[in-house]
């Protein structure tokens, strides 16, 4: 398997991705940048890049061996990954267990009142849009992606959750909410693509209620790089303990 890095294909706000010599791969790289507010914020969280690499590559790997196929190929190094060459849709596939962050504000719900079942939520990536909310009439009216493409990402996107709500709740964290995205393959199948990280997810301490994600950097409240760090290494020691 050829997986030369070669030119910058496009920079986001949280990683870099890079051509190989193979058509099939690209690498991702991990930066310590950090976004808040659709990019009205911005900074740095000490070693985020390394961080959010091997929390998504632990992830990926559980999800794969539980029958959820995604674009993870290998970790190449502390910043890099090598993954699938996907076209992605342009959908952000959001989930929600308990009310925080927007929803919060644009329904007027309470935050951390409990979602049973879950709620399911669309957005488009658009950053220049700042990522709108959309229905999914809106996705099939403008070919995003069809039906039964849909149905899948939301069959998966939950499948997800019940997985990772049994694992953070093992290691002492409550998953709130977070955001998958998916792409098509060569072969047109949809799977699971981007990261899993504290970035896109919100993760709320058992024991205190403290968030342990990105929004300690949205609302000033100190010590991120511990909580990511922390995260990390709850996680590490939980796989490490069934290997």
């Amino acid at each position: 398997m050829n997986y030369i890095k070669q030119s910058a294909i496009r920079e986001g706000k949280s990683k870099i991705l890079y051509s190989t010599q193979s058509p099939e791969y690209i690498i991702q790289f991990f930066k310590d940048d950090a976004t808040a507010f659709n990019a009205l914020k911005k900074g740095t969280i000490k070693n985020k890049g390394p961080i959010n690499n091997q929390v998504s590559s632990s992830l990926f790997k559980y999800l794969e061996k539980n029958a959820i196929k995604t674009h993870f190929v290998k970790q190449l190094s502390s910043r890099e990954m090598l993954v699938t060459k996907l076209e992605i849709i342009p959908v952000e596939v959001v989930i929600r267990n308990r009310a925080a962050g927007s929803i919060c504000k644009r329904l007027a719900i309470e935050k951390g009142e409990l979602f049973q079942p879950e709620l399911i939520e669309f957005f488009y990536k658009s950053d220049a849009l700042g990522d709108p909310l959309i229905g999914e009439s809106h996705i099939l009216h403008f070919k995003w992606a069809t039906l039964e493409e849909l149905n899948k990402m939301v069959t998966t996107t939950r499948k997800v959750n019940r997985l990772l709500i049994d694992i953070f709740n093992e290691i002492g964290l409550e998953l709130i909410d977070f955001k998958l995205e998916f792409g098509r393959d060569t072969n047109g199948v949809i799977i699971l693509a981007d990261e899993f990280t504290a970035d896109g997810c919100r993760l709320w301490d058992r024991k205190t209620g403290e968030s342990m994600d990105k929004d300690r950097f949205r609302q000033d409240l100190g010590h991120v790089d511990e909580a990511y760090l922390e995260v990390s290494k709850r996680l590490q020691n939980y796989f490490e303990a069934r290997a």
